[in-house]
C-alpha cells in the first residue's frame, strides 16, 4: 500500500533483474581476480568513506566534515519526495534501531515518507522497490564489512557478495538518476 501511495510499483521485475545482472558482474569478477573492482571514495573521514555517481558527488562535494556532507544529501528532499535508509550492516537489535533512528529524524525534520530496509539475510536487497517508482526518493546507503563466511564451490565469502549487492543496487540507482548516496562505515 505505502508504494502505490508514494508511485512505486514494488512488483517491478526488471528493475531487479538489473541489480541482480550487477551483483553477478562484479561477483564473476572477485572470481577470475580475487577483487572487486577498486572504488575511490568522494569524501573520506575517519567515520567513513562516501561513494556516489558523478552526478551525485558534484552535488554534495560541497561539504567539509561528513555532517555538512549528510546535511547536503538530505537537503535536496523536497515536497513530494519520500526518503530511504537502505542498510546493507549486521543486522542487529542495536542496528536496527538506529535505522530506525535515522528515518524517524528524517520523517519528522522534513515531513516526507520514509522507509528503511535491511539486508537480513544474504540474497535479500533491501532497495528492491525503490528503483521501480519515479525519481522521487533520496537514498542513503550505508554499508559495513562484514566477517568473511564461506560459501561453497566459490572463491568469495558472503561478505564479498552482500558488497556486490550494495554495489550492484546503488549502481541501478545511479544509472536511474537517483539521488543517492552510499556511506561505507567499515567494520560494525
Amino acid at each position: 500500500m505505502a508504494g502505490s501511495i508514494i508511485g512505486i510499483n514494488a512488483f517491478n521485475q526488471p528493475d531487479v533483474e538489473a541489480s541482480k545482472i550487477e551483483t553477478k558482474k562484479l561477483t564473476s569478477q572477485y572470481e577470475s581476480t580475487g577483487s572487486l573492482p577498486a572504488e575511490s571514495p568522494f569524501f573520506t573521514s575517519k567515520d567513513a568513506k562516501l561513494f556516489a555517481d558523478e552526478k551525485n558527488t558534484a552535488a554534495l562535494s560541497r561539504g567539509s566534515t561528513l555532517g555538512d556532507v549528510l546535511k547536503s544529501h538530505l537537503s535536496r528532499i523536497g515536497v513530494g519526495d519520500y526518503f530511504a535508509v537502505l542498510g546493507y550492516i549486521p543486522m542487529n537489535a542495536e542496528n536496527e534501531k538506529a535505522l530506525q533512528a535515522i528515518r524517524h529524524s528524517v520523517r519528522d525534520l522534513k515531513r516526507v515518507a520514509t522507509c528503511s530496509a535491511s539486508a537480513r539475510a544474504f540474497f535479500i536487497r533491501p532497495d528492491r522497490p525503490t528503483k521501480a517508482g519515479p525519481n522521487s526518493g533520496v537514498f542513503l546507503q550505508l554499508r559495513a564489512t562484514t566477517h568473511p563466511i564461506s560459501r561453497c564451490r566459490q572463491k568469495y565469502t558472503f561478505g564479498v557478495v552482500k558488497a556486490a549487492q550494495a554495489r550492484g543496487d546503488f549502481a541501478v540507482l545511479a544509472e536511474r538518476g537517483r539521488r543517492a548516496l552510499r556511506v561505507h562505515l567499515g567494520k560494525i
